[in-house]
């Protein structure tokens, strides 16, 4: 009989601490550019928050991407059988 995995990672209480942390640490980012400003060189990149957004959008933008290349190369199922 195997013992149920109880990895630090795999604890409830410790994946909220990760979530809860990672979106501190991203939130501290965003406000930081109150006090530091960013100089943009085209006008929106300067905007408040520019480069958050940008960069959540470019990821959802590279995981659909993954997903309709990943439809185009999948080979099947029956690929390797002889």
């Amino acid at each position: 009989m195997t013992q149920p995995d109880n990895h630090w990672l795999t604890r409830p209480n410790t994946i909220r601490w990760l979530w809860i942390g990672g979106c501190s640490v991203l939130a501290a980012t965003v406000l930081l550019q109150w006090i530091v400003p960013i100089k943009g060189y085209f006008g929106i990149d300067g905007w408040f928050g520019f480069a958050a957004l940008f960069g959540f959008f470019s990821c959802v933008l590279m995981v659909f991407g993954a997903k309709v290349i990943g439809k185009l190369i999948k080979r099947p199922d029956t690929y390797y059988d002889v």
